[in-house]
């Protein structure tokens, strides 16, 4: 019971903070006109949380701890991924005529990019759950690991669904506008905190 309780606090924890991640994924539950249309992004980002939870369970996170040259590189990557991103959504539209719903390949490119490229993403889930993961074997082990998978994947399903319930309810689109916005602000504040935590 203690590897599923740890699991679901830890990765509630993680996961729960508005993120790049989380605002691509309910960007394109709020900007798809059909819900399914969504999934790509949705089940891309999951899938890929999967995979970094995966790799830092079974060693990736002492490698990153143990190379400061690799970390570096990470976050200065990241930096200027995230300043391309929000300008990218600070330019957005969502009108009805223009929504900029993205089609399925760039749905999975931006997703990948979303989550491999975001070095708070990659050193939370490598530096806390990885080196968490460390304290339990077998199939404890297996308990904590899958725990956080399933919170992972349930949490980018939802923000799809709360993304499009939004759309509903703003016919005029001004509270998606307002989103963008406010979302590009806080993914330069991300790419700004990354570069200070460099110097």
């Amino acid at each position: 019971m203690e590897p599923i309780l740890h699991g679901l606090i830890l990765a509630f924890g993680l996961i729960l903070p508005l993120g790049v991640q989380n605002v691509f994924v309910f960007s394109q539950g709020a900007t798809q006109l059909r819900l399914a249309q969504a999934l790509p992004a949705t089940i891309t980002a999951a899938i890929s949380d999967t995979l970094l939870i995966l790799l830092s369970v079974f060693g990736l996170s002492m490698i990153v701890l143990q190379f400061e040259w690799l970390r570096v590189i990470l976050m200065i990557t990241g930096i200027l991924f995230l300043l391309y991103m929000g300008s990218v959504i600070w330019k957005s539209e969502t009108t009805k005529k223009t929504n900029k719903a993205l089609p399925i390949r760039q749905q999975i490119i931006f997703a990948l990019s979303v989550s491999f490229l975001n070095p708070h993403a990659i050193l939370d889930i490598v530096g806390v759950i990885g080196v968490s993961a460390i304290k339990y074997a077998g199939k404890e082990q297996f308990l904590f690991t899958i725990t956080c998978i399933t919170v992972s994947w349930i949490w980018f399903f939802g923000l799809m669904i709360a993304g499009a319930f939004v759309k509903k309810l703003d016919g005029k689109r001004n509270v998606l506008q307002l989103f963008n916005k406010l979302s590009a602000i806080f993914i330069w504040g991300t790419a700004i905190y990354i570069f200070l935590d460099l110097m």
